[in-house]
């Protein structure tokens, strides 16, 4: 059996199943939709929200610009934006 990675380019489904999160559309609109806005001074993979073993993940991939990377930067730029009322 074939990874998702081994199919082709990652999704934000994918991202958050790496992550050990629920993994549904509306799993990540309600994750998003908790979190954020997060503060401009605090980085992503420092949010409070994340265990060590996310965070750390996060960091990592941002670093060695992985192909989770523009993902990760696309959750990034999400969890900053205030949600719709």
């Amino acid at each position: 059996m074939e990874c998702a990675m081994e199919m082709g380019i990652p999704s934000l489904n994918d991202l958050f199943a790496q992550l050990g999160l629920p993994s549904g559309p509306a799993d990540i609109e309600r994750f998003i939709a908790t979190h954020s806005p997060l503060p401009e001074s605090l980085k992503l993979d420092e949010a409070p929200f994340w265990s060590p073993s996310q965070a750390a993940f996060l960091r990592e991939e941002i670093l060695e610009d992985s192909e989770w990377a523009e993902l990760i930067e696309g959750l990034n730029v999400r969890l900053r934006t205030k949600p719709a009322a």
